[in-house]
């Protein structure tokens, strides 16, 4: 069987290489690779990369959706060229394809690459899994898939395909080139009110070390010295999982640099993991602070307290880290108890980076309840976490935070 895997360009007023990998379709694509000859094409190939294998994909300006009307920033396609994909469709033929969705907002990138299959490659199955497909499944399914795939609700996929999946089975990995993707858990123990994690994966588990350890072998075959972990919550149970990964990876010399673009949970950094993290190769912490007031830190799921913040940061700084962030939401729903610009200040005090994350509101989350006075929830693009937190906080303030941001990050 002919199988295609996709990731879809992105439609958005912004888009960055932050290490972006369609880690859940590869991990699909393991579980078939037995009876299945698979192919990636990916739109989103960036140029120009910095150090740590991040840069900015190519991209052109496109008509504004009339959702967008009262935004004023420039709206653009990010990816390869659409011709390049249809070109490679008639060179090709497909049994069936895998599109990875991520952003319910970016579905437009979803619809173009459906419409060209539709085209081009009229019978091939065309199963839709990600972010989007789990959120919006009927929004999704109404774009022309065979299979919109929720959540980890894989038994769909197999009887479309009929194939009778491996168990064991590290991600499939194409070449990879300096970045590769991982990750060691699924889920999260928080349930914080604004996040997806809840309902994508809503039991958290630790996957087997020596799995784990296997894929990093492969990415490091394949010339990954880049790699991020997309764990939701990499940090919990880390005795478990995360530190007999690291042993590991110091044991048998696996000398990559790793990232951490999903949010850590401060409040299990302790001067112990933090050493043993910076000495197994970290290079980068990414830490979800989102606000310093106490009230406001209870009220959407307590994963963190400004004590705990804190504390982590003194760790890691003793433990030598080079790089510290601490990302802080812009936009939410409950701005106005949240203290925006003190807390920006208190999170700088410590010595982190600051690092505005715009508010996108996730359906079914308790937050996106909240927020239908700013965005017509059942249309994605209302989702869109530029045009959201331009409209809940106003042109004018967001331009003062952003002005913030970059000040306290100079100094």
């Amino acid at each position: 069987m002919q199988v295609l895997l996709v990731q879809p360009p992105i439609y958005d007023f912004a888009a960055y290489d932050f290490w972006l990998r369609p880690y859940g379709m590869l991990r699909v694509a393991g579980r078939i690779r037995h009876a299945a000859e698979l192919t990636l094409f990916d739109f989103l190939v960036s140029q120009r990369r910095d150090a740590w294998g991040r840069g900015r994909y190519p991209a052109g300006i496109i008509q504004k959706p009339k959702e967008f009307r009262d935004i004023p920033r420039n709206f653009r396609r990010f990816g390869r060229p659409r011709v390049e994909f249809q070109e490679f469709l008639k060179a090709r033929s497909f049994d069936a394809v895998l599109i990875q969705t991520m952003m319910t907002y970016w579905y437009p990138g979803v619809r173009e690459v459906i419409e060209d299959l539709r085209r081009l490659q009229p019978g091939a199955k065309i199963i839709l899994g990600g972010i989007y497909a789990t959120l919006c499944p009927e929004h999704a399914a109404a774009l022309g898939a065979d299979l919109v795939v929720e959540g980890n609700h894989l038994e769909g996929v197999w009887r479309l395909l009929g194939i009778e999946p491996r168990n064991d089975y590290p991600a499939w990995m194409p070449p990879v080139g300096e970045v590769g993707v991982l990750k060691l858990t699924e889920g999260c123990p928080f349930h914080c009110t604004y996040c997806s994690a809840p309902i994508s994966s809503p039991e958290f588990e630790t996957r087997a070390v020596e799995d784990c350890l296997e894929e990093l072998r492969r990415l490091f075959r394949l010339g990954a010295r880049q790699v991020a972990f997309y764990d939701d919550a990499l940090l919990f149970r880390a005795h478990d999982i995360l530190v007999p990964f690291l042993e590991g990876v110091r044991r048998e010399g696996l000398a990559a640099s790793f990232h951490t673009p999903n949010a850590l949970h401060a409040r299990f950094i302790s001067a112990e993991l933090a050493s043993l993290m910076v000495q197994s190769g970290f290079r980068s912490f990414f830490l979800g602070f989102e606000s310093g007031v106490e009230n406001w830190q209870r009220s959407t799921g307590g994963k963190v307290s400004s004590t705990e913040f804190a504390s982590a940061v003194r760790s890691l700084r003793a433990a030598g880290a080079e790089s510290i962030a601490a990302y802080i939401l812009a936009g939410h729903p409950d701005s106005d108890g949240q203290e925006i610009e003190p807390s920006m200040n208190l999170a700088h005090e410590t010595g982190a980076r600051i690092l505005l994350s715009e508010f996108s509101p996730v359906p079914g989350t308790p937050d996106a309840a909240k927020s239908a006075a700013w965005a017509d929830l059942p249309e994605p693009l209302s989702h869109n976490k530029t045009a959201f937190a331009f409209r809940r906080l106003g042109g004018g303030r967001l331009a003062r935070l952003k002005d913030l941001a970059r000040e306290l990050n100079h100094r």
